[in-house]
Order: C-alpha cells, then sequence, then structure tokens
C-alpha cells in the first residue's frame, strides 16, 4: 500500500495541478510544472486529472513498491527501469510487490511525473496536494522527498489483470525540445515596446538562464526597449507571463510564479505549449511565434476535447 524513496533525487516533491482560490491572498497557485505530464498520467489510470503525483528531477530517486500497483510516467524521459527491466513513458505499467524503479539516464526533458492508480494519500493544504517549499506546506511535510520517506496509496491494487492493454496516441504527446518554438499572445504592456523591439521579440532567440526555478525561468538575449519608461501599478500575472525587467532582459514565470507583478507584462504563452517550456532547463533555447487569443482559445479548446476522449477511451478498458 506504499511505496519507499530508497534513494533521494536531487528534487522530487508531491504536485497537483495547483492551489487555487488564495491569490488574492497572496498565495502563488504552485502545481506541475508540465501539467499535461501529470493530466495525462493520471487519465491513463482512470484516476481524476488533478490526483497528486510525484514530480521528478534529474538525478531522480530510486523508489521501491512495497506493494503491487499501476503506475505511469509521463513528461521528461529519464530511462526508467522497473527491476532492470526498460518502462515507456505515456503508457500504463504494472510494479509487482518488492520491485525497484530507478532511472538510469536523461535522455530529454527535465521533470517526469510518476502517478499511480488511486493516487497517493496526501493532506491537502488550502484544497491542494502540492508542495509549496518555500512556505513549507503542502505535499509531503512540505518539503522535498528523501530517503526514508514512505507515500501510501489511496487504495490496495486489487485488479487481477497486469496490462490494461493500450498505449497513448502519439497526438498527445507534446514534441519536447531543447530548442521549442512556442506561440504566444500579446500581453496588457506589449505595445509600450518600440516597434524595433516588438519585432526583435518575436525574431530573436533566447537561452533559458542557469538562475532559473519553478518561480521563473530568466532568459537571455538581446534586451528589449521600452518607448518611455512608465511606471506601472502592480498587476496580476500567471503561469506562462513574459515581464520585462528594467534591463530590458525578459523572465518566464513558472508554477510557483508570484501573484502579482510591476513589470510590464510583454506576452502570455499559449497554455498548449506550456509544457514545452515546462521541460525545459538552463542553456536550453527558446523562440516566440506570436498568435491571437483567438487562435490560443482554439487550441486549449482543442487539447480538451483529446483529452476527454481519452478519458471515455480509458474508461472503457480500465474501468474506475
Amino acid at each position: 500500500m506504499s511505496i519507499l524513496i530508497q534513494k533521494a533525487g536531487i528534487l522530487t516533491t508531491v504536485q497537483d495541478l495547483g492551489r487555487h482560490g488564495y491569490r488574492r491572498f497572496g498565495i502563488n497557485p504552485n502545481g506541475a510544472m508540465d501539467r499535461h505530464a501529470l493530466r495525462v498520467a493520471n487519465i491513463l489510470l482512470g484516476n481524476d486529472e488533478n490526483t497528486a503525483g510525484l514530480e521528478i528531477h534529474y538525478p531522480a530517486p530510486e523508489i521501491v513498491f512495497e506493494e503491487p500497483a499501476f503506475f505511469a510516467l509521463a513528461g521528461a524521459d529519464f530511462s526508467a527501469a522497473l527491476d532492470g527491466r526498460p518502462v515507456e513513458n505515456w503508457h500504463v505499467g504494472f510494479a509487482p510487490g518488492n520491485s525497484i524503479l530507478t532511472f538510469r539516464k536523461k535522455i530529454s526533458g527535465n521533470r517526469l511525473y510518476l502517478a499511480v492508480r488511486g493516487g497517493f494519500r496526501i493532506d491537502r493544504w488550502l484544497g491542494s496536494a502540492s508542495t509549496n517549499l518555500r512556505a513549507g506546506a503542502g505535499g509531503f511535510e512540505g518539503r522535498r522527498l528523501a530517503a526514508g520517506d514512505r507515500l501510501f496509496f489511496n487504495r490496495t491494487t486489487m485488479d487481477g489483470k497486469k496490462d490494461p492493454g493500450y498505449r497513448l496516441s502519439s497526438s498527445l504527446i507534446p514534441f519536447y525540445s531543447s530548442f521549442p518554438t512556442v506561440r504566444i499572445v500579446a500581453g496588457p504592456e506589449f505595445e509600450w515596446l518600440t516597434e524595433e523591439s516588438r519585432i526583435d521579440f518575436t525574431e530573436q532567440n533566447y537561452a533559458i538562464s542557469l538562475n532559473s526555478d519553478r518561480m521563473g525561468f530568466r532568459l537571455e538575449g538581446p534586451p528589449l526597449t521600452a518607448r518611455e519608461r512608465t511606471q506601472m501599478v502592480s498587476s496580476a500575472v500567471d503561469f506562462g507571463t513574459v515581464q520585462m525587467l528594467p534591463d530590458g532582459r525578459l523572465i518566464v514565470l513558472m508554477a510557483d510564479h508570484q501573484t502579482t507583478g510591476g513589470y510590464p507584462r510583454i506576452g502570455q504563452i499559449a497554455s498548449v505549449d506550456r509544457p514545452l517550456v515546462a521541460q525545459l532547463g538552463g542553456n536550453d533555447k527558446i523562440a516566440f511565434h506570436p498568435i491571437t487569443v483567438a487562435a490560443a482559445e482554439d487550441l486549449a479548446v482543442r487539447r480538451r476535447i483529446d483529452l476527454n476522449r481519452l478519458r471515455s477511451a480509458v474508461g472503457f478498458r480500465f474501468p474506475a
């Protein structure tokens, strides 16, 4: 009825899809960086898509399944193996009791998600199981997982069938890359930029600074310029907001972003492309492609339709 962290990784935390409804109190949302990966892993298992899983960075932990369990991995490829046998991402696996899940090397991406059927038994803080490392709250005692930690399942796996017998369509697997071009809509202060900087914003390439974390990715590249120095009132920001700092450099706000900010918001990354950004690491690169709000909304609707179809299909093969 549990997993044991036999060997700690560099950063493994419990995350769901985020803590919502408390930004007016200055509480940031947290949650999985690559929410699409966590959603898909949970849907494949017949879980609610907001069920908490593990967000794993590399070097990754060594995990013992102390009881039999169905599980799914999604997101980054860390060359997973169960008792030495390779385990694929994006499909359901079965772990016998006392089997050991290891991660041999990083192939691509930076954040891998592990979900188990039924989910982990995690106390919720302000309606979410996500870990807030700065506040030391939520998740597993408000901290990263360490060797010797044990996470219990919400229920014991009793299914007799060890393989539900399906694989995920490639259309739902993001095309992760260390140099993606992501779609972006103009932010409220985009027009503050000079005409030359507006062009540069979508024609220049940017590198992810090593000085980046779950709160925000700093971008290294040619600085942009505003038409005039203007003070702005601190305003709402969101996951994927691109802000321009006083020196003209850019920062992309990520899962642990602050609730408001006083820097110009020159763009907002389309929600369907946030997973591509979430899988980036230091020295990876990124480019922006402008689209309209209507186009971004259409992409989001189509993604939701695809996820709903997946959930319906899983319900026939792997009923709750």
